[in-house]
C-alpha cells in the first residue's frame, strides 16, 4: 500500500481539494480526484526529504506564537517607517548570517520565518548551507541583528530539528 500511496494524508488532500476546486462530486470529478491523488505523490516522492523529527514541541509552539508576534509588529514597523520615509530613508542592507544549523527540514523552516516576516523580503542560501545572505529593509547594527536572527529563529530551530 506504502508503494501506491507514499503520502496517504497528501492523497486525500489533493483528492478533496480536487473536489472543492471543481465543485463537483460526478463520476468524472471523482476519477480525476482518485488519478491526481495517487500520481501527484508518486511524481514528488523524490523529492521529498527524509521525514523530519521533531524534539521539542513546546518549543515548536513557542517558535510559531513568536513569529506570528514577529509577523505583526513588523508589520507596525514597516508601515510606520514607509509613512515616516520622507523624514528618514530605511537603511536596507545585505546581511550574511552565519549558520550552525544544517538539517534540511529546520532550513527550509528558518527560509518560510525569514520570508514571511515583513522586513526581510530575500534570502540567499549559501551552497554549502553554511550561511544565509538576508535582504533587510531597515539595519541599524548589523552585528546586533544577526545576534537578533540567530537568537529567535535559529536557535529554536536548533532545539526543534537537533
Amino acid at each position: 500500500m506504502k508503494r501506491l500511496l507514499p503520502s496517504p494524508l497528501l492523497s486525500a488532500s489533493l483528492f478533496a481539494l480536487w473536489l472543492l476546486l471543481n465543485q463537483s462530486v460526478s463520476a468524472g470529478h471523482l476519477v480525476l480526484a482518485a488519478a491526481v491523488a495517487v500520481v501527484m505523490p508518486l511524481l514528488a516522492a523524490p523529492l521529498r526529504p527524509s521525514p523530519a523529527r521533531l524534539r521539542r514541541p513546546g518549543t515548536l509552539l513557542r517558535l510559531i506564537l513568536m513569529v506570528g508576534g514577529d509577523v505583526v509588529r513588523s508589520n507596525l514597523e514597516v508601515g510606520w517607517g514607509m509613512l515616516r520615509s520622507w523624514r528618514r530613508m530605511p537603511r536596507s542592507a545585505y546581511v550574511a548570517i552565519p549558520l550552525a544549523l544544517h538539517d534540511a527540514h529546520g532550513l527550509a523552516a528558518l527560509a518560510v520565518i525569514t520570508t514571511v516576516v515583513p522586513g526581510t523580503v530575500w534570502l540567499e542560501l549559501a551552497p554549502d548551507r553554511s550561511a544565509v545572505l538576508l535582504h533587510v529593509w531597515d539595519v541599524d547594527d548589523e552585528a546586533a541583528f544577526i545576534a537578533h536572527y540567530k537568537a529567535r529563529y535559529e536557535r529554536p530551530l536548533m532545539e526543534i530539528f537537533g
